[in-house]
């Protein structure tokens, strides 16, 4: 990365030149991915090693992902595998909990939920409470309160409609409530970002 916007995975081995829609999704998709797989792996180059094999994946197969009633979704689903398997060969677990810049938003989340945590004791507990959170719901408080996505962007990222991302974002807040042992479930915090 050169600090001149994500690199260009290399598709020369696809055989083909790639659609200007490709470079496009590519353009609008890869911080994203690479955001969230760093948030997963815990490390930079193992997420940009990654996130460069998923796109020359999908370049492989961007006709046949744009056969696909959502592209988006799809492509979220082969990125979020591709996470799920190099945590699956190491033994481990996502380092979300753990990571510096799931900790360096830790401040937003808790003054968004100031009133909600107030009973928390540690922000380990939200972290842990997140991490085992159901696979879509866990996508939408990480996109929505760690990666900083709007309700319309994290739709688009996950290739469903806004009002199931509103939908996912309740339920994750009233697990995380009951998990912690809080009142409510944040309805009044809930509000479209």
């Amino acid at each position: 990365m050169n600090g001149q916007g994500p690199a260009r995975p290399d598709v020369r081995e696809a055989g083909v030149t790639m659609p200007a829609a490709f470079w496009a999704f590519h353009e609008r998709y890869y911080p994203v991915y690479l955001s969230y797989a760093e948030l997963q792996l815990g490390e930079r180059r193992r997420a940009v090693d990654l996130v460069d094999r998923v796109f020359v994946h999908l370049a492989r197969h961007w006709p046949m992902l744009m056969r696909e009633e959502s592209p988006e979704a799809t492509a979220w689903s082969m990125m979020k595998s591709a996470v799920e398997e190099a945590l699956i060969f190491e033994g481990r677990r996502h380092a979300m909990p753990a990571t510096a810049a799931f900790q360096q938003v830790s401040r937003r989340v808790l003054e968004d939920f100031r009133a909600e945590l107030s009973l928390l004791e540690s922000a380990l507990g939200l972290y842990a409470a997140i991490a085992e959170l159901p696979d879509r719901h866990f996508d939408v408080i990480v996109l929505q309160y760690v990666l900083g996505y709007s309700t319309a962007q994290t739709a688009g990222i996950m290739g469903i409609a806004e009002v199931t991302v509103r939908t996912y974002r309740h339920l994750a807040r009233r697990t995380l409530a009951r998990e912690l042992s809080m009142e409510g479930g944040g309805r009044g915090a809930d509000a479209d970002r």
